[in-house]
């Protein structure tokens, strides 16, 4: 391995490790303030007690689905887990700030660039797939609204058995608590910024 990449393979391993520990710390936070049990957030977010355990630990790194599923069960978008609150006037989000949640077999990624808490829970994204590559997503919380805009190639979003082609340009306003997926079916990368509005937790 060159100088280069060691130092690339050691920078990622501790923005993955910042992750790890924010999460932990987060969902620790949300879960005492709730007065849940592990075996109560385990039943409510459908993962299991022991992956809980690790989790609160940073023992373990949690995939995008894991994520939304936490998130679900608390009523709260992912930047809730992924940073500690805080809301002054103006809060940039420099890029060594955004992880990447998601990366595709070809090179593709879904970045989480921001965020807000409730009572207007969002996440701002940004996405990049590669040709043939495609992303599902379970379905998010009831009441849950997805905006999407294709910067650069084609798009197709599928929701709830339905589905729509997007050229460059288009917009999109979806339901996000049915199953839905992204795909390029094309032979050109596609690069769009999606929102997700998380409605309050009941």
């Amino acid at each position: 391995m060159s100088g280069n990449s060691a130092e690339a393979a050691e920078a990622g391993a501790g923005e993955d490790r910042a992750v790890m520990e924010a999460v932990a710390a987060r969902v620790r936070a949300l879960r005492k303030e709730r007065g849940w049990s592990l075996d109560a957030l385990a039943a409510r977010a459908r993962v299991s007690k022991g992956m809980l355990v690790a989790l609160e630990n940073a023992r373990s790194n949690p995939n995008l689905a894991t994520l939304v599923r936490l998130c679900d069960a608390f009523g709260v978008p992912l930047t809730t887990l992924l940073q500690q609150p805080a809301a002054p006037l103006l809060q940039p989000a420099p890029p060594a700030d955004q992880p990447v949640l998601w990366t595709g077999p070809d090179g593709g990624r879904g970045l989480l660039v921001t965020g807000a808490a409730p009572p207007v829970g969002a996440e701002l994204w940004h996405w990049r797939l590669a040709p043939g590559e495609e992303h599902h997503s379970e379905a998010h919380v009831r009441g849950t609204v997805e905006l999407l805009h294709v910067l650069r190639g084609t798009l197709t979003v599928a929701v709830g058995g339905q589905e729509v082609v997007l050229p460059q340009g288009y917009g999109l306003r979806m339901a996000g608590d049915h199953p839905h997926s992204y795909a390029n079916r094309t032979e050109s990368e596609t690069e769009y910024a999606g929102v997700v509005l998380v409605p309050p937790h009941a």
